[in-house]
């Protein structure tokens, strides 16, 4: 019994005297490497951003990307210290990778897709667009999915397959937007004269630009109005807040002045028969 322990303890001191020291510099590798892979990740993602040359998603993507390829490279170096044969191993892996790359071709088409997202960037986080049949506010884009947010603070996730796939509508990515309104009013109201009104209301709202110039003109000879076109431009962070307002100024003025914005209707001529 006791020389059974002996023999035990001896495979034990022998154990560590020849794999100690490994043992303890694998160990000591990888909390330096994975220390180094969260500290790199960091840096180059703030580094990225302060450049102004990356926003947010693409520098979050890149950072997240060579932090990884940082924790690979540890663990290859890991195994290598114990002896293993990295270059067999990552032989295997690849074609390890190609099988599973096969397995999923669906998951992938959304890895390539979110590629092509971060790096052309049709949209960026806080952008407000219109794709694949939903609207919303860019929150992220990740390699699998693009998530948004509804105007009712709904959160829609979209695989980026999907997203790369349709139009993207981004009402976001230019710094102007035209507002455009149809205003009607009576065939026995003055048409100068209510144009007039639409163009002081224009000149008086500081967020409609003069440059270019707001646009009015008679569109249509409705059934029940004379419809009069309206194209302003404003910076696209007022777009809601010139088409309401507008609207409900023209509403209130025109009732002031005693111009009429007609119902729809039909005259009906009814006629009697008569009959012998």
């Amino acid at each position: 019994m006791e020389d059974s322990f002996d023999e035990t303890l001896k495979m034990v001191m022998d154990f560590i005297a020849l794999y100690g020291l490994q043992v303890v510099g694998a160990i000591f590798i990888l909390i330096i490497g994975f220390w180094f892979a969260g500290f790199a990740k960091g840096k180059i993602e703030k580094g990225l951003l302060k450049t102004g040359k990356a926003d947010e998603m693409l520098a979050g993507f890149l950072a997240t990307v060579i932090k990884y390829i940082i924790v690979a490279v540890t663990v290859l170096a890991v195994l290598n210290k114990f002896g293993v044969e990295t270059t067999s191993l990552i032989a295997v892996m690849g074609a390890a990778g190609l099988a599973i790359g096969l397995a999923l071709q669906g998951t992938l088409s959304n890895v390539a897709a979110g590629v092509m997202l971060l790096f052309l960037r049709p949209f960026k986080v806080g952008h407000f667009v219109e794709v694949g049949g939903h609207g919303g506010t860019i929150k992220s884009v990740s390699l699998f999915t693009t998530e948004m947010a509804t105007p009712d603070n709904v959160k829609i996730i979209i695989p980026n397959s999907q997203v790369w796939g349709s139009a993207i509508k981004n009402f976001s990515a230019n710094d102007t937007r035209r507002v455009d309104l149809l205003m009607g009013i009576s065939y026995e109201d003055d048409i100068d004269q209510a144009m007039a009104i639409i163009e002081s209301i224009a000149k008086a709202d500081a967020r409609i630009k003069q440059d270019p110039a707001p646009v009015l003109a008679v569109g249509e000879l409705a059934d029940s109005s004379v419809n009069l076109i309206v194209r302003v431009w404003v910076n696209a962070p007022d777009f809601w807040g010139v088409k309401w307002d507008m609207t409900k100024k023209v509403k209130q003025t025109f009732d002031e002045k005693g111009i009429s914005i007609p119902f729809p209707q039909r005259v009906v001529h009814h006629i009697n028969a008569k009959t012998d």
